[in-house]
């Protein structure tokens, strides 16, 4: 078993320990932490504690991890679109439609299943079993960039980069509207949502810090063209913040107006450059994916509408 250990500092003091967690690490879901709460793998100072535990500033915080278990998902032969591979890591360009990784009632056609035949045992297991290898995400109707870890010791390091914000991310959408100003900046933090389980929102409870950097590259009539650069990544992010402000993407069926875009198959968006630092050589690599075709027409589409 691994474990991950964290020092409470004064900003997260007097925040309930699985809110703390979750903050710290998302290499698990809040109803993992709980868990892992409840079978007793967390402990403050050495103690077993209560979830609402409310932690103190120098608390030593230590969650246990568990040895995944075997799961029945299976490994596929999916062609996969590899744009670099070495030992520790690979960069895969994610087509619009592929969900990232298994999930309850989805264990099969999805990234991890493709990647678990191309790379057979060499996968990270920080996540667990349904998400070897996987670092950070991107949404099923997202389309680009991603990286994931062929071994532990390359998880860690992106990992570590992620966290510390020095993880290059720039996606390129078509937003609702036209952005009065040429670029921006939207710092609000994102949470689940209340009633609605599987959205997410801007709100002040239970929450993470959020910024989005964005910039216009291109106006229509009644859309605007973005690159949006993430400091932070969020689940949903892009898609919650451009909502927030009144400009939500193009053909998001979740956070967009009720009569969608239906030729766009989901949200106008594309993770089109991703860049770190390689955990084992300490060289910048930086890498770039064309928009899909899908993507393209529309924007050729916008363009002769403007003319």
């Amino acid at each position: 078993m691994n474990e991950l250990k964290f020092t409470v500092d004064n900003e997260n003091a007097g925040t309930r320990l699985d809110v703390f967690l979750s903050k710290m690490y998302d290499g698990l879901t809040r109803s993992g932490i709980t868990k892992s709460i409840e079978n007793g793998l967390v402990t403050v100072n050495g103690e077993i504690v209560q979830k609402s535990y409310k932690v103190t500033e120098n608390d030593e915080v230590i969650i246990i991890l568990e040895e995944p278990k075997l799961l029945d998902v299976k490994e596929q032969n999916i062609p996969l679109d590899i744009v670099y591979e070495d030992d520790d890591l690979l960069v895969v360009n994610k087509p619009k439609g592929m969900v990232v990784h298994p999930a309850a009632g989805n264990f099969s056609d999805t990234l991890v299943n493709a990647l678990m035949y191309h790379c057979k045992d060499s996968l990270s297991g920080i996540n667990g079993v349904l998400r070897p290898g996987i670092v950070h995400r991107i949404d099923k109707n997202t389309s680009g960039l991603l990286v994931v870890a062929k071994s532990d010791f390359a998880h860690n390091g992106l990992a570590e980069q992620i966290k510390e914000h020095s993880f290059t991310r720039e996606y390129v959408c078509v937003v609702y509207g036209n952005i009065k100003e040429d670029s921006g900046t939207i710092d609000k933090p994102i949470g689940r949502h209340k009633t609605e389980r599987k959205k997410m929102c801007v709100t002040d409870k239970n929450s993470k810090n959020a910024v989005t950097h964005y910039e216009v590259l291109e106006r229509f009539s009644g859309f605007t063209y973005i690159k949006c650069k993430l400091e932070t990544g969020r689940t949903h992010q892009i898609r919650v913040h451009m909502a927030s402000v009144g400009h939500p993407i193009a053909g998001d069926d979740v956070y967009g107006p009720k009569k969608v875009i239906t030729e766009l198959g989901g949200q106008c968006l594309h993770a089109k450059k991703l860049g770190f630092i390689h955990p084992r050589s300490g060289e910048y690599l930086e890498f770039e994916s064309e928009i899909p075709q899908v993507f393209a027409d529309f924007l050729e589409k916008l363009r002769k509408t403007a003319k």
